[in-house]
């Protein structure tokens, strides 16, 4: 056989029979654990919808999904590493909108981002609820006009927590004293779950929080605000900033499966369809509704959506309020 006969025969076979060991290797997919980085400690947002997920998955696809909590920097670190590893899909990302308010708080300092958008892939949307103001239940303020009333005779004076500099309930709160023009002194944790810990000690006098989060702890907290555009069930009393005249002040934490760009289509297919089967799943959606904050689920196209104007709407916060410490 010559060589001209030979290009022939190959331009003449399918696709697939060309793809040799890495069209059998994406096939065979996966082979061995799968590793679902949370960029916080436990007990926050992410981890809540990671775990019961990762446990799913594990039996959806027959291999071990471990979540793997990578905290620090407000979610940057973890959000980095995901961001940089091999595009195999044996590296998940399970993160908050911060995801894009991070790399554009370094750059308001002149640093370097350590990740950016670019190098992520949203793939599905689990949780979204609004963020809600929570103090301590002995403290002395029942409304936010009792609380913004105090903190303007005392600047500085009055201690909130955060998930990390801008982070996201960073953000959260940064929109609300912003708009109320008053200066409280924000002490940054590594995640959600130690800030919300610091609350309940009283190390600090407010938090913004998801509501799932806060359930646990409803003898100790008070929940004076609602960061969403209408109250929510869990929190029928509290009234929205929207209806307290706060109207810039909009807020939801939403918690979403990432993958470092260029994981081969087939995989991506394979963790699309075991995301949705697991999502589904009633242990999922027990645990999940249990905690307050029941499944909101966006397929891939949806999602990436979702993500580029809430993305766009954040930045646009962020560069409004400037620099925070």
């Amino acid at each position: 056989m010559d060589r001209r006969q030979l290009l022939k025969i190959l331009a003449a076979m399918p696709a697939a029979s060309l793809a040799g060991p890495a069209f059998a290797q994406d096939a065979a997919w996966p082979t061995r654990a799968m590793t679902m980085i949370v960029p916080f400690p436990p007990g926050g947002q992410a981890d809540l919808a990671a775990r019961p997920m990762a446990n799913a998955m594990t039996n959806i696809l027959g291999r071990p999904v471990v979540v793997e909590n990578r905290g620090g920097a407000g979610g940057a670190i973890g959000n980095a590493a995901a961001a940089k590893a091999p595009p195999d899909g044996y590296t998940m990302l399970m993160t908050l909108s911060s995801l894009a308010v991070l790399p554009e708080s370094q750059k308001l300092f002149g640093q370097t981002p350590s990740y950016e958008m670019s190098q992520l892939v949203p793939v599905a949307r689990i949780l979204a609820d609004p963020t809600v103001l929570a103090v301590p239940a002995s403290a002395p303020w029942r409304t936010v006009q009792e609380l913004v009333e105090d903190a303007k005779k005392r600047p500085g004076k009055i201690e909130y927590g955060s998930s990390g500099r801008y982070g996201t309930t960073h953000v959260s709160m940064a929109m609300f004293t912003h708009a109320a023009g008053i200066d409280m002194l924000h002490v940054p944790y590594q995640g959600g779950g130690p800030s919300l810990t610091a609350l309940v000690q009283n190390e600090v006098q407010a938090i913004a929080s998801a509501p799932g989060p806060l359930k646990p702890f409803l003898d100790k907290v008070r929940v004076l605000a609602c960061f969403g555009a209408k109250r929510i069930d869990a929190f029928p009393d509290a009234p929205t900033f929207q209806e307290l005249g706060y109207k810039s002040v909009e807020f939801y934490i939403w918690a979403g499966l990432f993958l470092p760009v260029g994981v081969p289509d087939p995989v991506v297919t394979k963790l699309r369809t075991s995301i949705r089967e697991a999502i589904q799943s009633p242990d999922v959606v027990r645990i999940l509704d249990h905690a307050g904050s029941p499944p909101a689920y966006l397929d891939m196209p949806e999602f990436k959506a979702f993500v580029a104007a809430d993305s766009e709407r954040l930045v646009a916060a962020v560069r409004a309020i400037g620099k925070v410490e």
